[in-house]
Protein backbone atom coordinates (compact mmCIF):
# COMPACT_ATOMS: atom_id res chain seq x y z
CA UNK A 1 0.00 0.00 0.00
CA UNK A 2 2.74 2.38 0.58
CA UNK A 3 4.92 1.90 -2.49
CA UNK A 4 1.35 1.83 -4.16
CA UNK A 5 0.80 5.77 -3.05
CA UNK A 6 4.22 6.69 -4.02
CA UNK A 7 4.09 5.50 -7.35
CA UNK A 8 0.62 7.40 -8.16
CA UNK A 9 2.14 10.63 -6.21
CA UNK A 10 4.60 10.86 -8.98
CA UNK A 11 2.55 9.27 -12.11
CA UNK A 12 0.05 12.34 -11.29
CA UNK A 13 1.68 14.83 -9.87
CA UNK A 14 3.35 15.41 -13.16
CA UNK A 15 0.32 17.02 -14.87
CA UNK A 16 0.68 19.30 -12.43
CA UNK A 17 3.79 20.91 -13.72
CA UNK A 18 2.89 20.49 -17.29
CA UNK A 19 1.26 24.07 -17.51
CA UNK A 20 4.12 25.44 -15.57
CA UNK A 21 6.53 23.74 -18.48
CA UNK A 22 4.46 25.24 -21.13
CA UNK A 23 5.02 28.77 -19.61
CA UNK A 24 8.82 28.07 -18.75
CA UNK A 25 9.79 26.51 -22.46
CA UNK A 26 9.37 27.96 -25.48
CA UNK A 27 11.78 25.46 -27.60
CA UNK A 28 12.92 21.96 -26.99
CA UNK A 29 16.51 22.11 -28.61
CA UNK A 30 17.61 18.81 -29.52
CA UNK A 31 20.92 20.14 -31.31
CA UNK A 32 20.58 21.71 -35.07
CA UNK A 33 16.87 21.02 -34.78
CA UNK A 34 14.47 23.01 -32.43
CA UNK A 35 10.90 22.32 -31.78
CA UNK A 36 8.15 24.82 -30.10
CA UNK A 37 6.73 23.66 -27.12
CA UNK A 38 2.95 23.07 -27.32
CA UNK A 39 0.35 20.73 -25.90
CA UNK A 40 1.28 17.87 -28.89
CA UNK A 41 5.19 17.82 -27.90
CA UNK A 42 4.51 18.16 -23.94
CA UNK A 43 2.30 14.89 -24.55
CA UNK A 44 4.82 13.26 -26.63
CA UNK A 45 7.25 14.00 -23.86
CA UNK A 46 5.28 13.02 -20.84
CA UNK A 47 4.16 9.88 -23.39
CA UNK A 48 7.89 8.77 -23.57
CA UNK A 49 7.87 8.18 -19.56
CA UNK A 50 4.35 7.02 -18.89
CA UNK A 51 5.22 4.72 -21.92
CA UNK A 52 7.74 3.12 -20.05
CA UNK A 53 5.73 2.78 -17.24
CA UNK A 54 3.79 0.38 -19.00
CA UNK A 55 6.54 -1.15 -21.39
CA UNK A 56 8.51 -2.43 -18.24
CA UNK A 57 5.71 -3.72 -16.60
CA UNK A 58 6.17 -7.31 -18.78
CA UNK A 59 9.69 -8.02 -18.34
CA UNK A 60 9.39 -6.86 -14.68
CA UNK A 61 6.07 -9.10 -14.28
CA UNK A 62 8.65 -11.95 -15.20
CA UNK A 63 10.99 -11.10 -12.64
CA UNK A 64 8.37 -10.80 -10.23
CA UNK A 65 8.12 -14.78 -10.90
CA UNK A 66 11.79 -15.41 -10.53
CA UNK A 67 12.85 -13.47 -7.57
CA UNK A 68 9.64 -11.69 -5.82
CA UNK A 69 7.72 -8.82 -5.04
CA UNK A 70 10.12 -7.58 -2.10
CA UNK A 71 13.29 -6.42 -3.98
CA UNK A 72 11.27 -5.10 -7.13
CA UNK A 73 9.31 -2.78 -4.71
CA UNK A 74 12.73 -1.53 -2.92
CA UNK A 75 14.64 -1.00 -6.40
CA UNK A 76 11.27 0.93 -7.70
CA UNK A 77 10.41 3.24 -5.11
CA UNK A 78 14.92 4.26 -4.57
CA UNK A 79 14.67 4.22 -8.98
CA UNK A 80 11.67 6.91 -8.60
CA UNK A 81 13.31 9.35 -5.60
CA UNK A 82 16.31 9.47 -8.11
CA UNK A 83 14.26 10.18 -11.13
CA UNK A 84 13.05 13.14 -8.94
CA UNK A 85 16.13 14.52 -7.69
CA UNK A 86 16.79 14.26 -11.66
CA UNK A 87 14.48 16.45 -12.71
CA UNK A 88 14.88 18.58 -10.13
CA UNK A 89 18.30 19.29 -11.55
CA UNK A 90 17.12 19.33 -14.85
CA UNK A 91 17.60 22.42 -17.29
CA UNK A 92 15.83 22.05 -19.74
CA UNK A 93 12.92 19.91 -21.46
CA UNK A 94 15.67 16.96 -22.73
CA UNK A 95 17.12 16.90 -19.41
CA UNK A 96 13.08 16.15 -18.22
CA UNK A 97 12.76 13.71 -20.60
CA UNK A 98 15.52 11.46 -19.52
CA UNK A 99 14.00 11.89 -15.63
CA UNK A 100 10.93 10.93 -16.97
CA UNK A 101 12.17 7.87 -18.61
CA UNK A 102 14.01 7.12 -15.28
CA UNK A 103 10.88 7.06 -13.41
CA UNK A 104 9.02 5.39 -15.91
CA UNK A 105 11.41 2.55 -15.94
CA UNK A 106 11.65 2.66 -12.30
CA UNK A 107 7.68 2.76 -11.55
CA UNK A 108 6.97 0.00 -14.04
CA UNK A 109 8.18 -2.99 -12.00
CA UNK A 110 5.65 -1.93 -9.03
CA UNK A 111 1.99 -3.06 -10.50
CA UNK A 112 3.00 -6.63 -11.73
CA UNK A 113 5.46 -7.24 -8.23
CA UNK A 114 2.20 -5.71 -5.88
CA UNK A 115 -0.74 -7.69 -7.74
CA UNK A 116 0.93 -10.63 -8.05
CA UNK A 117 1.83 -10.42 -4.16
CA UNK A 118 -1.89 -9.49 -3.77
CA UNK A 119 -3.22 -12.31 -5.58
CA UNK A 120 -0.92 -14.78 -4.23
CA UNK A 121 -0.95 -13.50 -0.36
CA UNK A 122 -4.11 -12.71 0.38
CA UNK A 123 -7.14 -15.03 0.88
CA UNK A 124 -10.17 -11.97 -0.16
CA UNK A 125 -8.24 -10.72 -3.02
CA UNK A 126 -11.02 -8.35 -3.65
CA UNK A 127 -10.75 -6.70 -0.05
CA UNK A 128 -6.90 -6.86 -0.90
CA UNK A 129 -7.35 -5.20 -3.94
CA UNK A 130 -9.86 -2.47 -2.68
CA UNK A 131 -7.32 -1.28 0.06
CA UNK A 132 -4.32 -1.14 -2.22
CA UNK A 133 -6.09 0.26 -4.48
CA UNK A 134 -7.05 3.27 -2.20
CA UNK A 135 -3.40 3.41 -0.83
CA UNK A 136 -3.15 4.39 -4.76
CA UNK A 137 -5.97 7.12 -4.93
CA UNK A 138 -4.28 8.87 -1.71
CA UNK A 139 -0.90 9.35 -3.52
CA UNK A 140 -3.14 10.04 -6.69
CA UNK A 141 -4.94 12.69 -5.09
CA UNK A 142 -2.79 14.19 -2.43
CA UNK A 143 0.57 13.65 -4.71
CA UNK A 144 -0.77 16.61 -6.81
CA UNK A 145 -2.09 18.42 -4.37
CA UNK A 146 0.74 18.74 -2.17
CA UNK A 147 2.70 19.61 -5.65
CA UNK A 148 0.10 22.50 -6.19
CA UNK A 149 0.85 23.94 -2.82
CA UNK A 150 4.04 23.38 -2.77
CA UNK A 151 4.23 25.15 -6.50
CA UNK A 152 2.78 28.76 -4.63
CA UNK A 153 5.85 29.12 -2.78
CA UNK A 154 8.77 27.44 -4.63
CA UNK A 155 10.05 27.03 -7.91
CA UNK A 156 9.17 23.91 -9.61
CA UNK A 157 12.48 22.58 -9.23
CA UNK A 158 12.83 22.62 -5.80
CA UNK A 159 9.54 20.99 -5.94
CA UNK A 160 10.20 18.02 -7.68
CA UNK A 161 13.52 17.22 -5.22
CA UNK A 162 11.16 17.81 -1.88
CA UNK A 163 8.95 15.29 -3.61
CA UNK A 164 11.71 12.94 -3.80
CA UNK A 165 11.95 12.49 -0.34
CA UNK A 166 9.03 10.29 0.52
CA UNK A 167 10.05 7.19 -1.97
CA UNK A 168 13.24 7.76 -0.40
CA UNK A 169 11.91 6.89 3.05
CA UNK A 170 9.56 4.36 1.55
CA UNK A 171 12.69 2.46 0.26
CA UNK A 172 14.48 2.22 3.45
CA UNK A 173 11.39 0.90 5.55
CA UNK A 174 10.40 -1.56 2.90
CA UNK A 175 14.26 -3.18 3.29
CA UNK A 176 13.22 -4.07 6.59
CA UNK A 177 9.57 -5.62 5.46
CA UNK A 178 9.10 -9.31 5.99
CA UNK A 179 5.61 -11.77 4.57
CA UNK A 180 4.84 -14.70 3.35
CA UNK A 181 4.26 -14.09 -0.49
CA UNK A 182 2.45 -17.25 -1.60
CA UNK A 183 0.37 -17.28 2.04
CA UNK A 184 -3.21 -17.66 0.07
CA UNK A 185 -1.61 -20.39 -3.02
CA UNK A 186 -2.30 -24.15 -2.34
CA UNK A 187 0.90 -26.14 -2.36
CA UNK A 188 1.16 -28.87 -5.18
CA UNK A 189 -0.24 -32.55 -4.70
CA UNK A 190 2.80 -34.01 -4.21
CA UNK A 191 3.58 -31.88 -1.53
CA UNK A 192 6.31 -29.77 -3.59
CA UNK A 193 6.98 -26.77 -4.28
CA UNK A 194 3.83 -25.60 -6.86
CA UNK A 195 3.96 -24.46 -9.83
CA UNK A 196 2.94 -21.29 -8.41
CA UNK A 197 6.20 -19.71 -7.47
CA UNK A 198 8.17 -21.10 -10.11
CA UNK A 199 7.67 -18.61 -12.91
CA UNK A 200 9.56 -18.54 -16.74
CA UNK A 201 12.55 -20.46 -17.20
CA UNK A 202 13.82 -19.84 -20.83
CA UNK A 203 12.49 -17.44 -23.90
CA UNK A 204 11.01 -20.66 -25.23
CA UNK A 205 9.15 -20.97 -21.91
CA UNK A 206 7.89 -17.26 -22.14
CA UNK A 207 6.76 -17.96 -25.57
CA UNK A 208 4.87 -20.82 -24.67
CA UNK A 209 2.96 -19.41 -21.39
CA UNK A 210 2.36 -15.95 -23.59
CA UNK A 211 0.88 -17.91 -26.12
CA UNK A 212 -1.46 -19.81 -23.52
CA UNK A 213 -2.70 -16.49 -22.35
CA UNK A 214 -3.24 -15.24 -25.43
CA UNK A 215 -5.13 -18.37 -26.83
CA UNK A 216 -7.79 -17.98 -24.14
CA UNK A 217 -9.97 -15.10 -22.96
CA UNK A 218 -6.91 -13.31 -21.23
CA UNK A 219 -6.54 -11.24 -24.92
CA UNK A 220 -10.00 -9.84 -24.18
CA UNK A 221 -9.31 -8.89 -21.00
CA UNK A 222 -5.99 -7.47 -22.64
CA UNK A 223 -8.01 -5.55 -24.89
CA UNK A 224 -10.48 -3.73 -21.69
CA UNK A 225 -6.77 -3.18 -20.21
CA UNK A 226 -5.97 -1.13 -23.07
CA UNK A 227 -8.89 0.69 -23.38
CA UNK A 228 -8.52 1.41 -19.62
CA UNK A 229 -5.16 2.69 -20.07
CA UNK A 230 -6.53 4.76 -23.34
CA UNK A 231 -9.07 6.35 -21.57
CA UNK A 232 -7.30 7.30 -17.88
CA UNK A 233 -4.17 8.53 -19.63
CA UNK A 234 -5.91 10.41 -22.40
CA UNK A 235 -8.57 12.04 -19.91
CA UNK A 236 -5.65 13.16 -16.78
CA UNK A 237 -2.99 13.84 -18.83
CA UNK A 238 -3.93 17.23 -19.84
CA UNK A 239 -7.08 18.02 -17.32
CA UNK A 240 -5.13 21.13 -15.18
CA UNK A 241 -4.82 22.53 -18.78
CA UNK A 242 -7.83 22.00 -19.86
CA UNK A 243 -9.66 23.14 -16.38
CA UNK A 244 -7.42 26.34 -16.64
CA UNK A 245 -9.68 27.12 -19.66
CA UNK A 246 -12.45 27.25 -18.19
CA UNK A 247 -13.99 30.37 -16.89
CA UNK A 248 -14.39 29.19 -13.62
CA UNK A 249 -11.42 27.67 -13.24
CA UNK A 250 -9.38 30.99 -14.61
CA UNK A 251 -6.62 31.45 -12.44
CA UNK A 252 -6.38 34.11 -9.62
CA UNK A 253 -3.71 36.01 -7.27
CA UNK A 254 -3.18 34.28 -3.88
CA UNK A 255 -4.26 37.58 -2.33
CA UNK A 256 -7.59 37.48 -3.66
CA UNK A 257 -7.95 34.30 -1.84
CA UNK A 258 -5.78 34.45 1.72
CA UNK A 259 -6.02 38.17 3.38
CA UNK A 260 -2.78 39.63 3.30
CA UNK A 261 -1.87 39.64 6.93
CA UNK A 262 -2.14 36.56 7.07
CA UNK A 263 0.61 35.84 4.52
CA UNK A 264 2.58 38.50 6.39
CA UNK A 265 2.18 36.87 9.62
CA UNK A 266 2.89 33.38 7.88
CA UNK A 267 5.94 34.90 6.16
CA UNK A 268 4.98 34.00 2.65
CA UNK A 269 4.07 37.67 1.51
CA UNK A 270 6.40 37.48 -1.34
CA UNK A 271 3.50 34.60 -3.00
CA UNK A 272 0.65 37.17 -2.89
CA UNK A 273 0.88 37.79 -6.25
CA UNK A 274 1.38 34.11 -7.41
CA UNK A 275 -1.82 33.13 -9.48
CA UNK A 276 -3.58 30.07 -8.04
CA UNK A 277 -4.77 27.63 -10.34
CA UNK A 278 -8.37 26.48 -8.99
CA UNK A 279 -8.76 23.55 -11.38
CA UNK A 280 -5.22 21.69 -9.94
CA UNK A 281 -7.51 21.52 -6.87
CA UNK A 282 -10.63 19.97 -8.54
CA UNK A 283 -8.44 18.19 -10.54
CA UNK A 284 -6.62 16.45 -6.90
CA UNK A 285 -10.02 16.59 -5.53
CA UNK A 286 -11.38 14.48 -8.46
CA UNK A 287 -8.81 12.03 -7.75
CA UNK A 288 -9.19 11.95 -4.08
CA UNK A 289 -12.84 10.55 -5.04
CA UNK A 290 -11.01 7.64 -6.82
CA UNK A 291 -11.21 6.24 -2.92
CA UNK A 292 -14.04 5.51 -2.97
CA UNK A 293 -14.21 4.06 -6.10
CA UNK A 294 -11.79 1.65 -5.54
CA UNK A 295 -13.42 0.71 -1.78
CA UNK A 296 -16.68 0.25 -4.06
CA UNK A 297 -15.09 -1.53 -6.90
CA UNK A 298 -13.28 -4.32 -4.46
CA UNK A 299 -15.87 -5.08 -2.41
CA UNK A 300 -18.30 -5.40 -5.13
CA UNK A 301 -15.53 -7.78 -7.05
CA UNK A 302 -15.96 -10.26 -3.99
CA UNK A 303 -20.04 -9.98 -5.00
CA UNK A 304 -20.94 -10.11 -8.40
CA UNK A 305 -19.18 -11.46 -11.49
CA UNK A 306 -16.55 -9.02 -12.66
CA UNK A 307 -17.29 -9.12 -16.12
CA UNK A 308 -20.65 -7.65 -15.28
CA UNK A 309 -18.42 -5.16 -13.54
CA UNK A 310 -16.38 -4.30 -16.19
CA UNK A 311 -19.71 -4.05 -18.54
CA UNK A 312 -21.36 -1.18 -16.36
CA UNK A 313 -18.27 0.28 -15.22
CA UNK A 314 -17.36 1.73 -18.23
CA UNK A 315 -20.92 2.01 -19.91
CA UNK A 316 -21.07 4.35 -17.38
CA UNK A 317 -17.02 5.89 -17.82
CA UNK A 318 -18.64 6.17 -22.11
CA UNK A 319 -21.67 8.55 -20.72
CA UNK A 320 -19.63 10.81 -18.43
CA UNK A 321 -17.07 11.39 -20.74
CA UNK A 322 -19.90 12.64 -23.02
CA UNK A 323 -21.06 15.12 -20.47
CA UNK A 324 -18.34 16.64 -19.12
CA UNK A 325 -18.38 19.34 -21.19
CA UNK A 326 -21.99 20.44 -21.36
CA UNK A 327 -21.70 20.42 -17.40
CA UNK A 328 -18.73 22.20 -16.76
CA UNK A 329 -20.60 24.77 -19.28
CA UNK A 330 -23.68 24.48 -16.98
CA UNK A 331 -21.67 25.53 -14.15
CA UNK A 332 -19.66 25.34 -10.84
CA UNK A 333 -22.55 22.40 -9.32
CA UNK A 334 -23.32 20.35 -12.51
CA UNK A 335 -19.35 19.90 -12.94
CA UNK A 336 -18.66 19.01 -9.25
CA UNK A 337 -21.46 16.41 -9.49
CA UNK A 338 -20.34 15.34 -12.71
CA UNK A 339 -16.42 15.29 -11.69
CA UNK A 340 -17.63 13.24 -8.11
CA UNK A 341 -18.76 10.34 -10.01
CA UNK A 342 -16.51 10.08 -12.72
CA UNK A 343 -13.17 10.33 -10.12
CA UNK A 344 -15.01 7.23 -8.55
CA UNK A 345 -15.52 5.49 -11.87
CA UNK A 346 -12.52 6.29 -13.48
CA UNK A 347 -10.92 4.07 -10.52
CA UNK A 348 -14.19 1.72 -9.52
CA UNK A 349 -13.10 -0.44 -12.75
CA UNK A 350 -10.03 -1.13 -11.72
CA UNK A 351 -10.21 -3.99 -8.81
CA UNK A 352 -12.73 -5.88 -11.57
CA UNK A 353 -10.10 -5.84 -14.12
CA UNK A 354 -7.39 -6.94 -11.92
CA UNK A 355 -9.58 -9.94 -10.62
CA UNK A 356 -10.19 -10.52 -13.67
CA UNK A 357 -6.81 -11.42 -14.25
CA UNK A 358 -6.51 -13.60 -11.52
CA UNK A 359 -9.78 -15.33 -13.27
CA UNK A 360 -8.82 -15.83 -16.47
CA UNK A 361 -4.42 -17.01 -15.56
CA UNK A 362 -2.91 -19.76 -13.75
CA UNK A 363 -0.91 -18.73 -10.44
CA UNK A 364 1.98 -19.95 -11.70
CA UNK A 365 2.48 -17.38 -14.19
CA UNK A 366 0.71 -14.76 -12.35
CA UNK A 367 3.51 -12.02 -12.41
CA UNK A 368 3.84 -12.45 -16.57
CA UNK A 369 0.07 -12.20 -16.87
CA UNK A 370 -0.31 -8.61 -14.40
CA UNK A 371 2.77 -7.84 -16.57
CA UNK A 372 0.94 -8.09 -19.57
CA UNK A 373 -1.46 -5.95 -17.73
CA UNK A 374 0.11 -3.14 -16.84
CA UNK A 375 2.04 -3.21 -20.55
CA UNK A 376 -1.83 -2.51 -21.87
CA UNK A 377 -2.86 -0.23 -19.16
CA UNK A 378 0.13 1.55 -18.70
CA UNK A 379 2.46 0.94 -21.91
CA UNK A 380 -0.31 1.03 -24.69
CA UNK A 381 -2.88 3.68 -22.31
CA UNK A 382 0.47 5.83 -22.45
CA UNK A 383 -0.86 7.15 -26.33
CA UNK A 384 -4.14 8.06 -24.25
CA UNK A 385 -1.45 11.06 -23.86
CA UNK A 386 -0.33 11.93 -27.06
CA UNK A 387 -3.41 10.61 -28.59
CA UNK A 388 -5.08 13.70 -25.77
CA UNK A 389 -2.16 16.40 -27.05
CA UNK A 390 -2.63 16.23 -30.66
CA UNK A 391 -6.53 16.38 -30.65
CA UNK A 392 -6.48 19.18 -28.22
CA UNK A 393 -4.15 20.71 -30.71
CA UNK A 394 -5.33 20.30 -33.84
CA UNK A 395 -8.98 19.70 -32.97
CA UNK A 396 -10.46 20.55 -29.79
CA UNK A 397 -12.10 19.37 -26.32
CA UNK A 398 -15.27 18.28 -27.69
CA UNK A 399 -13.55 15.60 -30.23
CA UNK A 400 -11.20 14.68 -27.22
CA UNK A 401 -13.92 13.65 -25.43
CA UNK A 402 -15.87 11.75 -27.98
CA UNK A 403 -12.35 9.56 -28.48
CA UNK A 404 -12.43 8.74 -25.07
CA UNK A 405 -16.00 7.61 -25.23
CA UNK A 406 -15.12 5.39 -27.78
CA UNK A 407 -12.49 3.73 -25.85
CA UNK A 408 -14.63 3.15 -23.08
CA UNK A 409 -17.45 1.72 -25.00
CA UNK A 410 -15.51 -0.90 -26.70
CA UNK A 411 -14.21 -2.13 -22.85
CA UNK A 412 -17.83 -2.03 -22.03
CA UNK A 413 -18.62 -4.37 -24.96
CA UNK A 414 -15.60 -6.32 -24.00
CA UNK A 415 -17.35 -7.02 -20.86
CA UNK A 416 -20.37 -7.87 -22.10
CA UNK A 417 -19.20 -10.72 -24.70
CA UNK A 418 -17.10 -12.17 -21.49
CA UNK A 419 -20.56 -12.24 -19.54
CA UNK A 420 -22.61 -14.25 -22.29
CA UNK A 421 -19.37 -16.71 -22.18
CA UNK A 422 -19.18 -17.07 -18.73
Amino acid sequence: MLAHGMVHTYELSIPIFIPVWLDAFDVISLGPVELAVTSATLGVLVTVGYGLFGLGALPGGILVDRVGSRRLIVACLAGMAGSFLLLGLAPGLVAITLAMVVWGVSASVYHPAGLALISKGVEERGSGFAYHGIAGNLGIGLGPLLTAVMLLVFDWRAVAMVLAVPALLAAAYATTASFDENAAVEPAADGGDSKASSGVDSLAEFRAESAKLFTGSFALVFLVVMCSGLYYRGILTFMPDLLQGLPTFEPIPVSAVVPGGLLETLGIEQVGSTRVRPGDYFYSGLLMVGVLGQFVGGKLTDRIPVEHGIAGGFGLLAVLAVLFLPAANAGVIPLLALGFVLGAALFVVQPFYQATVAEYTPAGTRGLSYGYTYLGVFGVGALGGTVAGVVLEYANPPTLFAVLACFALVACAVGIWLSRGR
